[in-house]
């Protein structure tokens, strides 16, 4: 709570004795904020799928269940509490509303695997026209498919990023067992990732480092690369479909 102002300290002092709703209501305005900010980052993922409001009105729920379960005696910033179950309110609310087709997961995976085969064959990028050719579908299909399938990698490269790399969680330390094969993996999949973002077509690159390194919002990308939001949210979901890919085939390799 170091970073916290006097009158936050205040009221959480107040709440922790009370648990007032009125008090309740004082702190939610206090860090409503950082509903906001994660609801904006998620937005790249859902385009016009999902409103603006609806995520942070998602977000709301995360934030009202982090006031009341967060405890001051643990020495954690609550800012970074709140902002992991924000993120997860929101997260769980898209899943059990479970708009995403079946379908579309399957053609997420399929353009996954399309990208892979060509860069793997080619040693370079695909472009745009050589994945479209390939899954036998114009441009402007192509581009319709990468709206579709957006959301449906959100909750997969996505939280790998952000758990692994933007909360400074150690990999090592996030293993599911003390195996030494599975350190050996994870240092792989760090060194894979890392390489594979360096390769990644420049504005996709830019993408990748402004949302995940920098922590910036699809409005704040698309205000600083001076191209609409949509384009953002598809050069994003060109470079996740690029990363998932290798990855995938990285843990096939591995698992052989």
């Amino acid at each position: 709570m170091s970073s916290a102002n006097s009158k936050q300290i205040e009221l959480w002092k107040q709440y922790s004795e009370s648990k007032e709703p009125a008090i309740r209501e004082k702190l939610i305005l206090e860090y409503a904020h950082l509903i906001k900010f994660i609801a904006g980052r998620l937005n790249i993922y859902f385009g016009s799928n999902v409103e603006y409001d609806d995520l942070v009105g998602f977000g709301v729920f995360g934030l009202i269940d982090a006031i009341d379960k967060f405890d001051l005696n643990k020495g954690v910033k609550f800012e970074t509490y709140a902002s992991l179950r924000i993120r997860g309110s929101i997260i769980d609310s898209i899943r059990e509303i479970d708009w995403v087709p079946r379908s579309l997961r399957q053609k997420g995976k399929e353009l996954e695997k399309v990208y892979w085969e060509i860069e793997n064959q080619l040693g370079r990028s695909a472009t745009d026209n050589e994945v479209a050719k390939k899954l036998g579908i114009s441009v402007d299909e192509f581009y319709k498919l990468l709206n579709d399938v957006n959301v449906s990698s959100m909750v997969s490269l996505e939280e790998f990023l952000e758990q692994n790399y933007e909360i400074g969680v150690d990999l090592s330390n996030s293993s599911r067992d003390d195996r030494p094969e599975s350190y050996v993996e994870i240092s792989e999949i760090k060194n894979i990732l890392a390489d594979s973002i360096e390769k990644l077509p420049e504005k996709e690159r830019t993408v990748v480092s402004l949302y995940y390194y920098e922590e910036l919002t699809l409005k704040e990308i698309s205000a600083i690369m001076k191209v609409s939001e949509s384009r953002i949210s598809q050069l994003h979901t060109k470079a996740i479909m690029r990363l998932k890919g290798k990855l995938a085939r990285h843990k096939t390799i591995l698992h052989e």
